[in-house]
C-alpha cells in the first residue's frame, strides 16, 4: 500500500483541511487525557485544544504536509525547528497524524522514513509519556533507517515536556 502514499506541502488554501484533520487527531489523544479536562469537548462539538496553525504558513522553519494515499487524504506532519531537548535542531516532528484507516499499512512508518531522507541532518521527535503506541512507532521508524547516525533517548520530566525525546541525526543520500 505504501507504493501510493505522497507527501505534499500543504497550501495556505489547504489550511481549513488541515484544521479538519487536527480535530481527528485530538479525537485520537483525548484517550491519553482521561481524568483531566483536557480533551474536551466545546459546546460546539470541537475539541477546545488548538493547534496554532498560522505560524506553518509565516515560519520558515516551520511545514506543513499533507499525507495522501492514492490521492485520498490519509493524515498531516507539522514539521518545526522546536527541541524539546534544549540542543538545536534543523528538524522536529511537532504533530504526526494518520487516520486510522491507514495505520498499521506501512503508511506511517513510509512517510516517517521520506521525510527524515527528504530533510537530512538533525531531527527530534518527542513522544508524550502515556502514548505507548507512538513510543513503539518512533523508534521502530528511527531506529530503522538506513540512513541513521547518532541517536539518543532522553526520558524528560520538566514542566515544559514530560515523556521521550529522541534526537538523531540523518545522513544526506
Amino acid at each position: 500500500m505504501t507504493a501510493g502514499l505522497t507527501i505534499s506541502i500543504a497550501a495556505a488554501r489547504e489550511r481549513p483541511v488541515l484544521e479538519n484533520l487536527v480535530q481527528l487527531y485530538i479525537h485520537d489523544f483525548s484517550a491519553l487525557f482521561s481524568g483531566t479536562p483536557r480533551g474536551d469537548l466545546s459546546d460546539d462539538g470541537r475539541y477546545a485544544i488548538d493547534i496554532p496553525l498560522d505560524r506553518w504558513w509565516s515560519e520558515a522553519d516551520h511545514v506543513p504536509l499533507l499525507l495522501r494515499v492514492d490521492g485520498r487524504l490519509a493524515g498531516f506532519v507539522l514539521l518545526n525547528g522546536a527541541s524539546h531537548g534544549g540542543a538545536a535542531v534543523d528538524r522536529s516532528i511537532a504533530e504526526f497524524f494518520v487516520v486510522r484507516k491507514y495505520r498499521r499499512s506501512g503508511i506511517g512508518t513510509a512517510a516517517a522514513g521520506a521525510l527524515f531522507s527528504r530533510y537530512p541532518g538533525h531531527w527530534e521527535a518527542a513522544v508524550m509519556r502515556r502514548n505507548d503506541p507512538a513510543l513503539a512507532f518512533w523508534t521502530r521508524c528511527i531506529g530503522d533507517h538506513p540512513a541513521l547516525g547518532r541517536l539518543v533517548v532522553a526520558d524528560v520530566a520538566s514542566p515544559a515536556w514530560d515523556g521521550t525525546v529522541f534526537r538523531f541525526d540523518i545522513a544526506p543520500a
